[in-house]
């Protein structure tokens, strides 16, 4: 059975029995079905689309990155009637083509999570504002720091990929670098950090990122990860090399397995983001256009928060109570 065949039988089984007539039809489609992020933002999506009396038609990729299956998704979820479609993009710019003829057939798109590219490809943009979430561990290390000389290893997303580039220019923005803005396509770099490397958002190769940062630069000090999985990988690098009780860690995501590595003391901090809300406003807008005809447009901020345990002044930000209460996955 061949991929696409894969990806429409999961459409298929999603759409079984026959619709109540004004029941608006809603589609989802994620990057995955495993990672925990999405299986939050799938349970937000069913339990809103609930509340609100829709059919709810979902799908997912094989794996990040299979644009393949999620156009497939999309064509799907056109022919069943969705009025709605909300997608988690795997490949920003390949993805745009579909979406095109989507909206072209009435149908609104929302991106969640994860914006195309071009941006205005889609109706509208529900996500974490990545930026600031790289600004809020970038106050918070700067104010940890206290002033003492930085010396900071970047482990990145992917090179090209709009959200690894927003949260790390957001880091360095919140560290007091000067001209980082949101608007900016590349990573930016300052003096003080050290090395910068692709860790796919993934704990083996964060961990081998972290290695290879240490060999070049032993007296690194201050890590900024992508994300908590890439944080845990780093975490086990430092610690085989002895130093994990003075190299501070800081992160974004939220997930409960990072939030407890925050309770433990393997990362400082992290900029928590919340996959339900993305998934229930955006069904609230495909229930409304469906119903009205009423378009949502521009980007909705779904929210970020600091989750630490250890404050800083000026910062604001919640304890690990707050974080493993608001928190996805085991």
């Amino acid at each position: 059975m061949n991929m696409k065949s894969c990806i429409a039988m999961t459409v298929l089984a999603a759409t079984a029995g026959a619709a109540v007539a004004d029941e608006p039809i809603v589609g989802l489609i994620t990057k995955t079905e495993i990672n925990p992020f999405f299986v939050k933002m799938k349970e937000g999506a069913q339990h809103r689309a609930k509340m609100k009396g829709a059919k709810l038609l979902t799908a997912a990729g094989r794996s990040d990155g299979d644009n393949a299956g999620q156009v497939t998704a999309i064509e799907n979820m056109v022919a069943a009637g969705a009025k709605a479609i909300l997608i988690t993009p795997s490949d920003s710019k390949a993805i745009v083509p579909a979406i095109k003829k989507a909206r072209e057939a009435g149908v609104l798109v929302i991106a969640l999570d994860s914006p195309t590219d071009p941006r205005d490809a889609t109706d509208a943009l529900f996500a974490t504002d990545n930026f600031k979430a790289g600004v809020l561990i970038g106050q918070y290390a700067k104010a940890a720091f206290g002033g003492r000389p930085a010396k900071i290893a970047m482990l990145d997303l992917f090179p090209g990929h709009p959200v690894g580039i927003t949260r790390h220019n957001g880091f360095l923005s919140g560290m007091g670098a000067s001209g980082v803005t949101p608007q900016a396509t590349t990573l930016a770099k300052t003096a003080d950090v050290l090395c910068m490397a692709d860790s796919y958002g993934d704990q083996g190769k964060g961990q081998t990122a972290m290695e290879n940062c240490l060999q070049k630069n032993p007296d690194i000090n201050l890590v900024y990860t992508i994300n908590e999985p890439a944080a845990a990988g780093a975490y086990k690098a430092l610690k085989a090399a002895g130093k994990e009780k003075g190299v501070m860690i800081v992160s974004v995501d939220g997930g409960c397995a990072g939030v407890r590595d925050v309770k433990a003391g393997v990362i400082a901090a992290t900029a928590q983001q919340y996959p339900l809300n993305m998934a229930g406003l955006g069904i609230e807008a495909g229930v409304e256009y469906a119903k009205t005809g009423k378009k949502v447009s521009g980007y909705v901020d779904t929210g970020v928060m600091l989750i630490t345990d250890k404050k800083q002044a000026g910062v604001d930000s919640r304890d690990t109570q707050y974080g493993l209460g608001a928190c996805w996955g085991k």
